[in-house]
């Protein structure tokens, strides 16, 4: 071969190699924004993931939440369940105590009374059995939690807030106040 054969030869591979060069970068290029691109969507779907999890999380224990507090009302309701038929019977139980306050006269009128106190002792029993207690008053120290003072006194045998008289008796059903007591204060 000659020498003008081999220089064109070398002309046309170097020709040849710069387009190969040219695409060889595009096509890098091209990849390159294809990976960035994967990357970003990589990216985004972790952080709608991460989201859906902390979603998720937060309606469990607010399920959760939910499940205790509907299991405590449930168990409040059982509990209390006889607390407004208790608020209807303790003036009926008052009008009783009322009624045996009386003084009779005559053998008769005793049996009657007698009676009476029959009835107002089941009816206490009764009471009793579904949880339901007299809040002692008289003597105790003024507890606004379970009394109720609708007068204050000052009188000598007493310490200070200290109940003198019990006017009207306060009850509660297990550990809940239906009716505080209406007291007396000493000053």
């Amino acid at each position: 071969m000659d020498e003008k054969t081999m220089n064109q030869e070398q002309q046309e591979e170097l020709t040849n190699e710069e387009p190969k060069n040219d695409q060889n970068e595009s096509v890098n290029e091209s990849q390159d924004s294809e990976q960035e691109s994967l990357k970003d969507q990589v990216k985004q779907l972790e952080t709608e993931n991460e989201e859906l999890k902390n979603k998720y999380l937060r309606t469990q224990a607010d399920f959760d939440n939910f499940r205790r507090r509907t299991q405590k009302e449930r168990e409040n309701d059982l509990k209390y369940k006889s607390q407004e038929l208790v608020g209807e019977i303790l003036p009926v139980l008052d009008n009783f105590e009322r009624a045996l306050q009386t003084e009779v006269s005559g053998e008769g009128s005793q049996s009657f009374v007698d009676g009476v106190k029959m009835v107002y002792n089941q009816l206490n029993q009764a009471l009793e059995k579904a949880g339901v207690e007299e809040i002692q008053a008289e003597n105790e120290e003024f507890d606004p939690n379970m009394h109720q003072a609708v007068m204050q006194v000052s009188e000598e045998g007493y310490e200070s807030n200290q109940i003198v008289e019990v006017l009207q008796k306060g009850y509660k059903l297990k550990d809940r106040v239906i009716r505080p007591a209406m007291v007396k204060v000493n000053e």
